[in-house]
């Protein structure tokens, strides 16, 4: 049987030529973001618990993690946390098999702590903040769609993905990654929640970080003007690696220094001072908000990796529009991808796998048309290989 596949040019101004952009992304420790890390962490984790135990991965979705602000009191040199965060987990799971009860609440806090340690060098996990695991059983339909043996779906839902990433995008995601990867190394003063927005105006790009600073690290106000600058010089050496347009950086705009205000955190998060955070309300699969391009509102992190569309959709169309763009590189400039899934259909089998292009000049779709199908229609065929990157971690879910 034939999927339903429809190729069709889009008539659109190429992102690269729209006289404004905006993109932004939440960086690996804003509260979003560490909830949705938080909600994947756990998800990987009892995938791997199933898959030892029964080789396959059961029903669960964990995609509902909340978290509470705390309170801090930062200072130059130190600093107290003074009301920890509080970190909620809730989802469904696969809680037990055959009457033996799984230990899917040990898994899962397990997975969480593990997950805070590793990505939040400043925060004390004993005492900075409180877990709380509330995942219960899984509804019993959903269960009994998922556990038939195929890979149907489990929702009427829709995936929306889009390539290649501008310029832009490009130096908004590579300028957190670089902040919050290479270069902790030589300024530890730099916490984990760092957000970059970016707006571009026709040949002009301007990058907004707000980048929590940890106190322990910075003894003075002299000091914290001096990271702020070195931060701002290397956000934009980094930047420039990616574009010719004009660029301009600015950190922590909302610093005072006559009035004292500093963004000075203890842990290097918000969340340690009344920020709260929610799994599906930052970045999207591809790891940006991007208002310019097509979106979904749906959530990937936690869900399950087996036949939760509005994971496996969002993830798929991200790669298809990308492995469209380098495959047909020179004939299409832009690739919207959209699918949509039947609850109870196999996921293979979308009701429609819906693909727009922005052409080159005088590429003709009948030239493209075929070529292009047949990308759509083998990613959907080897759709089960995303369940592996996911569940191995080689894939970005927020």
């Amino acid at each position: 049987m034939m999927r339903n596949i429809v190729v069709e040019p889009l008539s659109t101004l190429h992102i690269e030529k729209q006289d404004v952009e905006i993109v932004e992304r939440k960086g690996i420790g804003h509260p979003d973001s560490i909830a949705d890390g938080l909600s994947e962490s756990v998800s990987r984790a009892l995938c791997k618990m199933y898959i030892s135990k029964y080789g396959r991965i059961l029903h669960h979705n964990t995609d509902e993690c909340q978290i509470v602000g705390g309170q801090s009191a930062p200072k130059f040199g130190a600093g107290v946390v003074l009301e920890p965060a509080q970190i909620i987990l809730v989802g469904r799971a696969t809680t037990e098999v055959e009457g033996e009860r799984l230990p899917y609440r040990s898994v899962a806090i397990k997975a969480a702590r593990d997950y805070l340690k590793k990505h939040c060098s400043h925060l004390d996990v004993d005492t900075d903040v409180t877990m709380e695991c509330r995942i219960g059983q899984g509804s019993v339909d959903l269960r009994g769609v998922y556990e038939t043996g195929q890979l149907l779906s489990n929702d009427t839902s829709f995936g929306v993905g889009f390539g290649p990433f501008s310029e832009t995008e490009k130096i908004v995601l590579e300028t957190e990654q670089y902040i919050n990867g290479r270069l902790k190394k030589s300024m530890p003063e730099v916490g984990e929640d760092v957000k970059v927005m970016a707006c571009r105006m026709k040949d002009k790009i301007r990058l907004t970080i707000a980048a929590a600073m940890v106190s322990s690290e910075i003894p003075d106000k002299s000091h914290y003007a001096n990271v702020v600058k070195e931060l701002k010089e290397k956000a934009l050496d980094r930047a420039c690696n990616f574009t010719d347009r004009e660029l301009t950086v600015d950190v922590n705009t909302a610093d005072d220094y006559k009035k004292g205000i500093y963004y000075l955190t203890v842990t290097g998060l918000s969340m340690e001072n009344g920020d709260d955070g929610s799994v599906g309300r930052g970045n999207r699969a591809n790891g940006l908000i991007t208002p310019y391009r097509p979106m979904s509102m749906e959530a990937t992190a936690g869900k399950n990796p087996v036949t939760h569309v509005g994971k496996m959709y969002n993830i798929l169309s991200h790669k298809m529009a990308n492995d469209i763009y380098n495959e047909m590189k020179g004939n299409v400039l832009e690739v919207h991808v959209r699918i949509l899934s039947q609850i109870g259909a196999p996921i293979d089998r979308p009701q429609t796998a819906s693909v727009q292009v922005v052409m080159a000049d005088g590429v003709k779709m009948d030239k493209i048309k075929k070529d292009i199908t047949g990308i759509v229609d083998n990613s959907l065929e080897n759709i089960s290989e995303i369940t592996n990157l996911i569940v191995n971690g080689k894939v970005a879910t927020f």
